[in-house]
């Protein structure tokens, strides 16, 4: 991040905002520059202005930049709306313009809606994330000719430049931990386990002193009653683990902050067996628990100054001769029985142990977040996330948060017309309640093993990755997750989290195949 004037700015890539009611210093000092060139661009009308749209200029005299990307900011003054799809657009044009580095200039860029510094943590973030490649299982590296390296963002005036490069720092942790839940959910299966995220998240507390892990295997849970969780992982050869990752940057004695994440590797759905078709992309059904990794990897980076308790509850979901079957009845951590009539719907079953288990943490909050229901997909399609709570204070912290971060929830209703739908002849509750409002009921058993704190379930099955030509996992919701901690420190009085060390953005390295991991036998 720098000041200075526009036209000065030696670089591969210039790239400055574009209004068709106003202009900013920027692009008034490179039109001064250029004998009003950029003027003459848009009188003929070579940039359309609608939001997201750029024009490449190859060469233009009288500045110190090779090329220049004119990016339409829109005719009507600027909103977090239009701003998002500006620096979408912005992100597109320079990751297509064969450069190495580029710089932006974040004159103009301040939505009428939005604090001065949304946009440079936006942009941050968006520029990390467009850094994303997931090549480690290919022979063959897709490599350009030109890649984009080094990005600095510029601010013609002087004043307001500390906030903006802490705001794009904390844009790119943010963006950091987005790519590493990619990473995770990208994985394949037989790769990612159950001891594979054990050992990330152990791996992850041997980098930093305020945080430490703690691995339960099936024996520790056993001696826990936690008959439900087991009930799933019992199918498989890969033993189940309930991860918690305890990160204490906050006060001695503070209540954390619990992100609890569904972390099944590989989801069959068990005896109650899925249809084959697309079952591939039942790898992803751990990207709640790829979420929460990714979101403690931006925490420790920010050293924020809170306290959180990261928790992944995660198994194998196989079809075997250890499998659970319809009907049987297991007992949960919280002593409650559980009729399983769908083995498919086996997140809320280990989820409901390990909400149990955060009770002993005393917790402000527990947000949990997991690929719950194909139903939220039928709901919400891939655009929202599904929330449901039992505290409305929370809800509306966490809905506040997915505005802020461009990462959209909607509140679904819970109440006990949904709740009698769990009723169970024989056991304290089925483990489903039917067609009918699947997300609902499945927040409503959760809910169950929640009355101990304020809670919320993040149903991310819509959002957590993509299907068809882009199949890939997306990072959300990390940006909720951390908008929301960023929130309540802000509300606590606390002090700004700790600026990243680098204030450009540079192309992480290609990570290597991971080792086989070896198999469990039963």
């Amino acid at each position: 991040m720098k000041n200075g004037a526009a036209d000065k700015q030696r670089t591969q890539c210039l790239v400055i905002l574009a209004a068709e009611a106003q202009q900013n210093a920027a692009f008034t000092a490179v039109d001064k520059a250029a004998g009003g060139l950029l003027s003459d661009l848009l009188k003929r009308g070579d940039l359309k202005q609608k939001p997201g749209q750029t024009l490449l200029i190859p060469s233009i005299q009288g500045i110190q930049a090779e090329r220049v990307i004119l990016a339409a900011a829109g005719k009507e003054a600027l909103t977090a709306k239009t701003a998002t799809k500006v620096i979408a657009g912005i992100v597109g044009a320079v990751n297509s313009a064969s450069v190495s580095n580029a710089v932006i200039s974040l004159d103009g860029l301040e939505p009428e809606d939005r604090t001065p510094t949304w946009a440079a943590s936006l942009l941050g973030q968006m520029l990390e994330h467009s850094s994303y490649r997931f090549e480690q299982f290919k022979s063959k590296k897709d490599d350009k000719a030109v890649a984009l390296d080094t990005v600095t963002l510029q601010l013609t005036a002087r004043k307001g430049v500390a906030e903006l490069e802490t705001a794009a720092a904390t844009g790119r942790a943010i963006g950091y931990g987005m790519n590493q839940a990619r990473d995770l959910g990208n994985l394949p299966g037989n790769e990612c386990t159950p001891s594979y995220l054990a050992k990330e998240a152990e791996e992850l507390a041997r980098k930093h002193t305020k945080l430490t892990t703690k691995v339960l295997g099936e024996k520790d849970m056993e001696k826990l009653g936690m008959g439900s969780f087991l009930s799933v992982s019992k199918g498989s050869a890969e033993e189940g683990k309930l991860i918690t990752m305890e990160y204490k940057g906050g006060k001695r004695g503070d209540q954390p902050v619990v992100l609890l994440g569904k972390g099944i590797t590989f989801d069959t759905g068990g005896i109650s067996l899925k249809p084959g078709e697309s079952m591939d992309e039942m790898k992803f059904d751990m990207c709640g628990a790829a979420s929460v990794l990714g979101a403690m990897h931006t925490i420790v980076t920010l050293k924020l100054p809170i306290n959180v308790v990261g928790m992944i509850a995660s198994a194998e979901n196989m079809p075997s001769g250890h499998a659970s079957k319809p009907g049987d009845i297991v007992t949960s951590m919280s002593g409650q029985t559980i009729e399983i009539l769908n083995t498919d719907a086996e997140g809320r079953l280990v989820l409901c142990d390990a909400l149990t288990y955060a009770e002993r943490f005393k917790p402000r909050a527990v947000v949990d977040i997991a690929t719950l229901t194909g139903a939220c997909i039928i709901a919400l399609g891939n655009h929202m996330s599904g929330l449901l709570s039992n505290n409305d204070e929370l809800a509306g912290q966490l809905l506040a948060a997915s505005r802020m971060a461009e990462d959209p929830a909607w509140r679904m209703p819970m109440d006990e017309s949904y709740d009698q739908l769990l009723d169970s002849n024989f056991a304290d509750m089925a483990n489903i309640g039917g067609r009918a409002a699947g997300t609902i009921t499945a927040g409503c058993f959760l809910a169950r093993y929640a009355k101990a704190f304020a809670w919320a379930h993040l149903d991310i099955a819509g959002t957590a990755w993509k299907s068809g030509k882009e199949k890939g996992a997306t990072g959300r919701p990390v940006p909720l997750l951390i908008q929301y901690l960023l929130d309540q420190i802000a509300r606590d009085g606390s002090a700004k989290p700790a600026p990243a060390p680098k204030t450009t953005t540079k192309k992480p390295a290609a990570k290597k195949a991971p080792a086989k991991k070896a198999t469990r036998k039963k």
